[in-house]
């Protein structure tokens, strides 16, 4: 073997480089695959694989422990949670410098400074009895108690309150610790139902007990923020960003640190039943300009306040009263309303007075309303005749089940029809798409629209400066500047791609993010014999014909070798005969001796669930690469549709669409100067929100093709349910053979080494989907996992790493500093393609930087967020940032630079493509009750002649 990494072995054939099989067990870097007696009693669950079967998960090895923190002291681990005691602990790669490439420009960023002045911070903790759940009962009460005792007992103070179990003042109180009565006035009314009681008025009391905690030092954050302190003050932040968000939290409808009300803005209908609220996102942080409240504009999908009977006949378009719902449709209907608030009000015509309150949904009925009976009065009556009776109301939807409030013990049985759904309750379940379509329509601002509503977000919080809110900032030193943050950027130059000399264009500069294929061929064409063309829709067969000629047509056009004449006649079948057609196709192949490279398959007209169908049987059953083609496109069949296919083709049959001319001439600083390099990409998908029970999917592709880095091979494993740590990337277990290594960065470093015969002496590991609260997690657990993995394949094997985090879910936007200079923007009125900021609004000490490296389509354009945690390629600020910049114009499936690194978004492709692999295998949208059954099932296995090829795009 001829690699240059780091410890060759002297006998090839014992290598596991060369089988993929077992391998002998240790690295230098102390990454031992413990025996049974080292592992933790409680080690991590152990996650499915796709590939092979599972094993328990090793603990952190003390190497990797050591590297990562701030001392020698090594990290105390929760094993069965993989997470380190102290996140503090871990330190983060410094930055080292500031990029210099690129021509310099200015931008505005949506961050407003804070300034802070200095004050006596005091932390008390709140605990109130008796306990309730509601943060607005907690706020009202500690509203009352400021109220009752400012001045008594407070010391005028005006403390800011989490809602939770912390209160923050500026100055002491008059006391360490205290306890107060409240008491709040609560309107108990009762609606119409049996054994409930009349509507009155009561008080309720509450103890609330403060006692003092700590007090956070501002002078520490002061010292951070000038990059004289490495440890962030997390605590100080806090207690700002409390302050920040106190009177919002008690004015809006709080969903997580966004701030919605219709008086922030009209609503709209998304159908269906939902409408959307318009609000805005806050959140404070710590930059190189200081401390900077982070504000977007922002909106989200909530139910309409309607009667229930009516968003059944719009969600559902039930509104046939006379007919028995199915127990199918009862079971969806009780996961769409399960924990919605609903309000009855009615007037007791026999007391003359009014009965109002608000019930929790917990279910259905079992019966329909007409044959519920209960007990009133010592007689057995039906709820029908009671509401007649004493309300005065014949019942309509008697055919339907009542809601069930209450327990099962004691539930409490209401009509639809008089249940109205109460405003402001966010619908957190999925989407369809249409609502999605409906949502980004409505929301979606050009650029200097969305600047113009944050600013006006931001003038309406300021300019009011006798609010409460006005009153806490002042009280706590905190004053926000109106203006956007003005903030340095550069615009990185587009990278030369080359094409084949063949063609008229050998390369191209792509202009403004984007370049076309006219007189351009493929730098590498694949070959393509023997395929399938089937048609599952409406399309006449004339049709099918001709489309299959154009595409046959551009692909040979393109730089392809692809064979006119499929290995089958071109058939069409109805929609449902899908699974059938696609085995039989598999079958007939067969029996010609011939491995099938590509099936095209035009998807029926209107069918939601055939794409995963076909994905499904294909790639984990028959072993068939499939080309899906939307039925309406094909109608049309343009040129542009019939190129995007042809890219996706190619890499599907092994060839390439373009390269980095500066990968070919080896001019790529770290990735191709001398030592091989791999590129690995990872993400993790979780289910579907109220789905409490599916397995969450990782996924993590690798380059194979070094030094040109454009192709990649991916592995899917199934974890557990909203797990975000990878627990398939390494693994081991004993069996009688001895130790036995597997997951999937042994796996993908074996099939980098069967296609090149060399070792990666570096690693690039662009980790997707990762939020700042889980970096020391995930960097400290994945980590380790790489060390081991490159440990069991040879002893001594210790490829560099660089780990990058890569987040699209923030809420940081760049403007230009003059919408009317168009060198500064594109054509959508964003950012140009290229811009990067690393400097103002980046972390005061740590290396990330913000990379908005496509060209805006519509609304505004969201910059990635690249953070380094770990690097010891020693990259510099412009070697990074060109590279990930560079690499953004290597996405096989379009003619556009993207908005993400390709390795992280090929994960992202490849973790939702194993959704289909499992959808039908559990109950619609899984258990929504909060208790559902977390089961790990194993994702069907990929194909081996599958995986070969970037199957997923």
């Amino acid at each position: 073997m001829s690699g240059r990494g780091r410890g060759r072995h002297s006998d090839a054939r014992a290598n596991p480089w060369h089988g993929g099989g077992r391998g002998r067990g240790r690295g230098s870097s102390g990454a031992v695959a413990p025996t049974p007696t080292q592992t933790p009693a409680h080690s991590p669950p152990p996650s499915v694989s796709a590939s092979s079967s599972s094993a328990p998960v090793t603990p952190l090895s003390s190497e990797m422990e050591q590297k990562l923190t701030l001392d020698a002291t090594p990290v105390a681990v929760v094993a069965s949670e993989s997470k380190p005691a102290s996140s503090k602990a871990v330190r983060f790669q410094q930055r080292p410098g500031f990029g210099t490439i690129g021509r310099k420009i200015q931008v505005r960023a949506n961050h407003f400074l804070v300034q802070v002045s200095d004050r006596d911070l005091h932390h008390y903790d709140v605990a109130i009895t008796p306990e309730v759940a509601s943060k607005k009962i907690h706020r009202d009460v500690i509203n009352q108690l400021v109220h009752l005792y400012s001045e008594t007992h407070l010391g005028r103070r005006m403390p800011a309150y989490d809602g939770m179990k912390s209160l923050y003042t500026a100055g002491p109180l008059p006391f360490s610790s205290k306890e107060f009565v409240v008491k709040l006035v609560e309107n108990d009314g009762r609606a119409a139902g049996p054994s409930t009681s009349k509507s009155r008025k009561k008080d309720r009391e509450f103890k609330v007990a403060l006692t003092l905690v700590n007090k956070p030092d501002l002078y520490q954050l002061q010292q951070f923020l000038r990059s004289q302190h490495v440890e962030t003050p997390q605590e100080a932040i806090q207690v700002l960003d409390v302050v920040l968000r106190a009177t919002p939290s008690e004015e809006y409808t709080v969903v997580g640190r966004s701030f919605f009300s219709t008086k922030l803005g009209p609503k709209g209908s998304l159908g269906e039943g939902l409408e959307y609220w318009r609000g805005f996102y806050q959140s404070l942080r710590p930059t190189q300009l200081g401390l900077s409240l982070n504000i977007d504009v922002s909106a989200r999908s909530f139910f309409e306040p309607i009667l229930v009977t009516e968003f059944l006949a719009k969600h559902f378009s039930y509104t046939d009263r006379s007919k028995p719902l199915p127990d199918r449709d009862c079971i969806k209907v009780k996961k769409a309303l399960k924990r919605v608030k609903v309000e009855v009000s009615l007037r007791d015509w026999i007391k003359n007075e009014e009965v109002k309150r608000t019930y929790t949904i917990n279910g259905l009925s079992a019966q329909p309303l007409a044959q519920l009976r209960f007990t009133c009065e010592d007689e057995i009556t039906s709820v029908a005749q009671y509401y007649r009776k004493k309300y005065k109301i014949d019942l309509k939807y008697v055919a339907w089940p009542a809601i069930q409030a209450g327990n099962d013990s004691k539930p409490v049985y209401l009509p639809m029809e008089l249940c109205s759904i109460v405003s402001g309750q966010r619908y957190t379940k999925k989407l369809n798409p249409k609502q999605v379509s409906n949502l980004l329509r409505a929301t979606c601002q050009r650029p200097s629209d969305r600047e113009s509503n944050i600013k006006q977000m931001v003038r309406r919080k300021i300019e009011n400066r006798d609010d409460r809110e006005s009153l806490i900032r002042r009280e706590f030193g905190l004053q926000v500047r109106e203006e956007m943050a003005l903030v340095k950027a550069r615009v990185l130059p587009s990278p030369l791609l080359k094409y084949h000399d063949s063609g008229r264009e050998k390369s191209v500069y792509p202009q403004m993010g984007q370049w076309n294929m006219t007189n351009k061929k493929m730098v590498n064409g694949g070959k393509l014999e023997f395929w399938v063309f089937v048609n599952f829709s409406s399309l006449y067969q004339e049709s099918c014909v001709q489309f299959c000629e154009d595409l046959v047509n551009v692909c040979n056009s393109k730089g392809m070798d692809f064979f006119r004449d499929p290995l089958l006649p071109l058939e069409s079948y109805h929609p449902g005969q899908i699974e059938r057609v696609l085995r039989d196709i598999h079958r007939l192949t067969f029996k010609k001796g011939r491995q099938l490279q590509l099936l095209i398959v035009i998807l029926p007209d209107f069918s939601d669930s055939s794409y995963g169908t076909i994905k499904r049987i294909c790639e984990t059953e028959l072993g068939i690469v499939s080309q899906c083609c939307d039925y309406q496109k094909v109608k049309k069949a343009n040129r542009q549709y019939l190129e995007n296919l042809a890219l996706k083709i190619n890499v599907k049959v092994g060839g390439r669409n373009t390269v980095l001319n500066d990968a070919i001439q080896r001019k790529i600083p770290v990735v191709t100067d001398q030592l091989p390099t791999i590129i690995f990409g990872a993400d993790v998908t979780h289910p579907a929100p109220g789905d409490d029970s599916s397995s969450s999917i990782a996924a993590v592709v690798a380059s194979t093709d070094w030094p040109e880095v454009t192709n990649y091979r991916a592995i899917v494993s199934a974890q557990p349910h909203r797990d975000e740590i990878i627990k398939d990337l390494y693994r081991s277990h004993n069996s009688e053979k001895g130790l036995v290594h597997g997951g999937m960065i042994r796996e993908l470093l074996i099939a980098f080494y069967k296609q090149k015969r060399l070792k990666p002496s570096r690693i690039i590991f662009y980790r997707d989907g990762v939020s700042e609260g889980q970096f020391s997690q995930v960097l400290l657990y994945e980590m380790d996992a790489i060390r081991k993995a490159c440990g069991s394949l040879e002893e001594g094997y210790m490829p560099k790493v660089t780990f990058v985090v890569v987040q699209k879910r923030h809420h940081t936007r760049l403007f230009p500093a003059d919408h009317n200079n168009r060198d500064q923007k594109d054509r959508s009125g964003n950012i140009l393609p290229g811009t990067v900021v690393d400097t103002e609004i980046c972390h005061p000490t740590e290396f990330d930087f913000y990379l908005n490296s496509h060209a805006g389509i519509q609304g505004t354009s969201r910059p990635a967020h690249y953070h380094v945690l770990f690097d010891e390629n020693r990259f510099t600020a412009d070697g990074l940032q060109v590279l990930t910049n560079n690499l953004c114009y290597t996405y096989v499936r379009c003619t556009r630079s993207v908005s993400i690194v390709p390795p992280a978004y090929y994960a992202h492709l490849v973790a939702f493509r194993a959704r289909h692999y499992v959808e039908g295998e559990s109950s619609d949208g899984g258990s929504t009750s909060g208790g559902g059954e977390q089961v790990l099932r194993a994702l069907p296995e990929i194909k081996e002649n599958v995986k070969e090829v970037m199957f997923y795009c």
